[in-house]
């Protein structure tokens, strides 16, 4: 099952429509990213106080996050 949404973009000789659209979109993703990052943080931090880890533990397991997102970043590339 596919997502279709129609929209009517006006377009003319600058193709101002076209390029909001375009801008439109890309706010979405940031938008998006943003609350996964936020929602991964948040994970994080619960994982941190429910394990009692200390600044080290902490520290490791920030680290193991980041290679996560580095990974996923290259897997899109």
């Amino acid at each position: 099952m596919r997502n279709i949404e129609t929209r009517i973009t006006k377009t003319g000789p600058d193709d101002a429509g076209l390029n909001q659209l375009l801008t439109d979109a890309r706010m979405e993703e940031r938008r998006g990213r943003a609350d996964l990052m936020a929602a991964r943080l948040d994970s994080l931090a619960a994982h941190i106080v429910s394990r009692q880890l200390n600044h080290t533990e902490a520290a490791e397991l920030l680290r193991q996050e980041a290679v996560k997102i580095q990974n996923e970043a290259q897997e899109i590339h």
